[in-house]
């Protein structure tokens, strides 16, 4: 049985092409302000976890649009890219915020109103990055909207790591 492949990338170019400059900005962006309160960052689990995940976040989102972009590729190839890409975002996601509570030296605050979510977020996008390596169109869509709602959550721990490291107050 021959199966006809559905993705057709000339209909997501734009959005992969935004989303990952986008991402390629904003962790350039992270980075200077890191540079810049390099100090606090390094001196709380909390901050070092938040740095890590959210350069390794946006740098993962940059990684999946520029693999989704190169020419010649189908829903297997694409779905291989991401599921890889996600796993190991994921991983430095929720291991980066362990990492934190062991230490137990963090003064700011480590919340599950911030974990579960963003953990959500990656299995979103395992699960439609292992369902359009099978052929369904859907897990692109699933993909798609686990990885811009897992934006929103780096743009906002970016915030959250900046605003507080650079005054040294906790984080919520």
């Amino acid at each position: 049985m021959l199966v006809a492949d559905v993705y057709r990338p000339e209909q997501w170019h734009d959005f992969f092409l935004m989303v990952g400059g986008g991402a390629a900005a904003l962790a350039g962006l992270v980075f200077v302000a890191l540079s810049i309160n390099v100090r606090n960052v390094l001196s709380d689990s909390t901050h070092r976890s938040r740095a890590v995940g959210s350069l390794v976040g946006f740098t993962a989102v940059f990684m999946i649009c520029a693999l989704a972009l190169m020419g010649d590729q189908d829903t297997t190839t694409i779905g291989i890219e991401w599921f890889v890409v996600s796993v190991a975002n994921g991983a430095i996601y929720v291991g980066g915020y362990i990492q934190a509570l062991r230490t137990g030296n963090s003064a700011a605050g480590l919340s599950w109103a911030r974990l579960v979510p963003g953990t959500t977020c990656h299995i979103v996008q395992v699960i439609g990055s292992a369902a359009l390596f099978f052929g369904e169109i859907w897990g692109l869509y699933a993909a798609a909207i686990g990885m811009v709602a897992f934006f929103g959550f780096l743009v906002s721990g970016a915030w959250l790591l900046m605003a507080n490291s650079s005054q040294g107050q906790p984080n919520v």
